[in-house]
């Protein structure tokens, strides 16, 4: 079992929400789900690509805020698109690769590429690189390629 694990608070729709996310990402688990006093789902652990939460049905009292996001490394830009379209669906696209989903959880839908173009050993490239990503909203890695080869 991992050391840290997630815990996503939700108001009243965590199992939508669980099964929204196992919809999205193609290694998923459900691990387990307890009911509570009256029948409904109260927790549930389930794992995303090997990355294990748990999540609760916890009321409005407490919402999702930016102050922490969950971060995707993607390959490809087709994965880039799929998961920015997916995943801001009813929610909202962000900048520089952030979006909220239509739970207010954040995401940061991100390709390697973005991160081996920023570590460029010259630091001219590596800057255009990030002028760059700091115009997108969903990440394009032909665009950061442009910027590098300039």
């Amino acid at each position: 079992m991992q050391k840290i694990i997630p815990f996503l608070w939700f108001d009243n729709n965590a199992e939508e929400a669980i099964n929204f996310y196992r919809s999205v990402f193609k290694d998923t688990k459900l691990l387990s789900k307890n009911a509570g006093p009256d029948g409904k789902l109260l927790t549930a652990m389930f794992q995303l690509e090997g990355q294990t939460f748990y999540a609760l049905n916890g009321g409005p009292r407490f919402k999702f805020t930016e102050a922490i996001s969950l971060f995707v490394n993607c390959e490809s830009q087709a994965e880039v698109d799929e998961l920015w379209e997916t995943l801001s669906a009813g929610g909202a696209q962000g900048h520089c690769g952030w979006l909220k989903d239509k739970y207010g959880l954040s995401w940061q839908i991100i390709p390697t590429a973005l991160g081996q173009l920023m570590s460029a050993p010259d630091p001219v490239k590596a800057g255009r690189v990030m002028q760059a990503m700091l115009q997108m909203t969903k990440i394009d890695i032909q665009a950061l390629q442009r910027a590098y080869d300039q």
